[in-house]
Parts: structure tokens; C-alpha cells; sequence
């Protein structure tokens, strides 16, 4: 019977959990969307919570302990700086899980956490994303149309010597 144990051993002995958690919940804040299994969300989401109502606090203790908590000083001041505020008048619920698929290789179900009301963010960054690849793109077939008329000029020249 399992009365009275709480929590997620996800396979871990306690100082490895412990690190994976903080480093999770410290990817989400920074990232506003990361993509795990599912236990391993569902293991996340009340740490995740608390350093929020943690950052709508915002006093100086609130700060240290989430400080204490979190891996880097760049998502306590992202968690104090824009999460947080995003929630002023919600009374929990902060997270979304939604599962995507499955893992290749041992075929664990994979879902993605995110904030809610981050999707603005998201999609932002999306769209950076996707110029940038495009910019990339475009500059690579440049350079392969360069290639291509160097090579022919290249041969035009062989078989006119």
C-alpha cells in the first residue's frame, strides 16, 4: 500500500532527483515550454508553482529562496521580472501538460509543460526561429549557385585549352 507516500521516485536515487528537478523547473521558467516525459512533468509541476507564487510574492526572502532553489540568477530574474507578474490575479494553475507522443526507444510518453499565457512568447520565438533558418537557407543556395557557375566556368575553360 503505498498511504502516505507522496511524490515521484522516477527511477532515482534522492540527490539525482533532486538535481533533475531543479533543472527542469529552472528549463520552464526560462524557456516557458520544454518537452519531457510525463512523469517526469507531472513531478515538476508543483515545484514549478510554488517558485511562482514564490516570484507574485516578490520580497526579498521570496527572492532568496527561489534563489536557492533555481540553478541560475537569470531565472530568478526572469521569474520575478516577467513570470510571475503574468499571474498577479490567478490562484494557481500556472502549468499546462500535454502529452505529444512517444520516445524512441523505450517508447516513454513524451509531453510538453509549458506556462500559460506564455503562447505570445512562444510564438515569437517561433517566428525568430523560422527567419532565421530561412536566412540561412537562402545563403546556402546562394553559395550553391556560385559553386555551380564557378564549376561550369571551370570546365567551359578545360575544353576550350
Amino acid at each position: 500500500m503505498r498511504h502516505r507516500n507522496a511524490g515521484f521516485k522516477l527511477g532515482r536515487n534522492t540527490s539525482h532527483r533532486r538535481a533533475l528537478l531543479r533543472n527542469l523547473t529552472t528549463s520552464v521558467i526560462q524557456e516557458d515550454r520544454v518537452e519531457t516525459t510525463i512523469a517526469k512533468a507531472k513531478a515538476v509541476r508543483p515545484q514549478v508553482e510554488k517558485l511562482i507564487t514564490l516570484g507574485k510574492k516578490g520580497d526579498l526572502h521570496s527572492r532568496r529562496q527561489a534563489l536557492a532553489y533555481l540553478t541560475t540568477d537569470t531565472a530568478v530574474k526572469r521569474l520575478f521580472d516577467v513570470v510571475a507578474p503574468r499571474y498577479g490575479d490567478r490562484q494557481g494553475g500556472y502549468l499546462r501538460i500535454v502529452q505529444t507522443g512517444f520516445q524512441k526507444g523505450d517508447g516513454a510518453s513524451k509531453a510538453f509543460i509549458e506556462l500559460l499565457g506564455a503562447e505570445k512568447h512562444l510564438e515569437l520565438k517561433r517566428q525568430k526561429s523560422a527567419d532565421l533558418k530561412a536566412k540561412k537557407r537562402a545563403e546556402l543556395e546562394k553559395q550553391l549557385e556560385e559553386q555551380k557557375k564557378e564549376a561550369g566556368a571551370a570546365e567551359g575553360g578545360e575544353e576550350a585549352a
